[in-house]
């Protein structure tokens, strides 16, 4: 029983049925992941491929996103940017027309920190439906596999009742605070996550350079200060230049922009995040938007290479 005392509605097993705003590179995994875990899952966005393939999978379709969550008791949103996020809720045929309590919006997107506490104020004036900052690392192995580091924002109770979901797709799931909370740590995340792909692809030239067997450093390094998840992970795929999208090199750049504007406004000095930012910025300038952050390595071949 929730806050306003009303059994929420189930679906599938029991399970919450869910409503699904954008199934990217993110969101098309994780739904299917929950259609997996057996939930009931209605799906919604603007690309129809995208669409199909979770039908596919065996999710229903809405043409909009009030109607995905016309008779979803949680509705989710993993989406590129704050406006996509704004427009998906607020704009026609949003969100926001169609919930009511103890419907629950969990938004997956990484969006800014102060739009994104505005937002989830105006839709508990509109609607009474609370709205919890849930950003997420892993990229979409981890939501495939169902191991996504969740970061969540919100009141306490609502972040509660959303903790039986977030372990059918998370591995691990932090309540951090009140609303934006989550987004905070996820522009924490992003600072770090930023600034390490370029040391990784800076290690890899250096290893190159040396002579050394490059693809044996994370074997190496494993167990020690240096070794990470990333170090384990990323770096292979620099090595071998793998750069098919499992996150977008524009993504990561609007969220280095997002970052720098959060600090600015806490004065906060962030010289490292800095760099990352302008290697980004030169990386898409290039031409490189479209292909995996791990793509950074491509600012450090000969221009005849790239």
């Amino acid at each position: 029983m929730d806050e306003a005392g009303t059994t929420p509605r189930t679906g599938l097993h029991g399970k919450p049925r869910i409503g699904y705003v954008g199934i990217g590179l993110m969101g098309l995994p994780m739904t299917r992941r929950l259609l997996e875990r057996g939930y009931a899952v209605t799906v919604c966005d603007i690309v129809a491929a995208r669409t199909s393939m979770a039908r596919a999978a065996g999710a229903s379709v809405a043409s909009t996103p009030a109607e995905a969550a016309g008779d979803a008791d949680l509705v989710l949103l993993n989406l590129p940017t704050t406006d996509a996020v704004e427009q998906a809720v607020f704009g026609e045929h949003g969100v926001a027309s169609a919930i009511r309590p103890p419907q629950l919006l969990i938004d997956f997107s990484t969006v800014k920190v102060d739009k994104g506490r505005s937002l989830a104020a105006n839709l508990r004036q509109k609607t009474g439906c609370g709205w919890v900052d849930a950003p997420v690392s892993g990229g979409p192995p981890a939501c495939a596999a169902g191991t996504l580091t969740v970061m969540a924002g919100g009141e306490a109770a609502e972040m509660e009742r959303v903790r039986p979901l977030m372990a059918d797709i998370a591995g691990h799931y932090t309540p951090m605070g009140p609303s934006g909370a989550g987004s905070t740590a996820k522009m924490i995340n992003q600072l770090i996550v930023g600034c390490t792909h370029a040391v990784l692809a800076e290690a890899v030239v250096l290893a190159e350079a040396a002579g050394i067997d490059a693809a044996r450093i994370p074997e190496c390094l494993a167990g020690g200060y240096a070794d990470s998840s990333m170090l384990q992970k990323l770096y292979p795929r620099i090595v071998e230049r793998d750069f098919a999208p499992q996150g977008y090199a524009r993504q990561l750049l609007k969220d280095l922009e997002m970052l720098s504007d959060f600090a600015g406004g806490l004065k906060s000095p962030l010289p490292m995040a800095g760099q990352a930012l302008s290697l980004y910025r030169m990386l898409v300038h290039l031409g490189y938007s479209e292909l995996d952050t791990a793509a950074i390595y491509k600012l450090y071949e000969p221009a005849d290479k790239r």
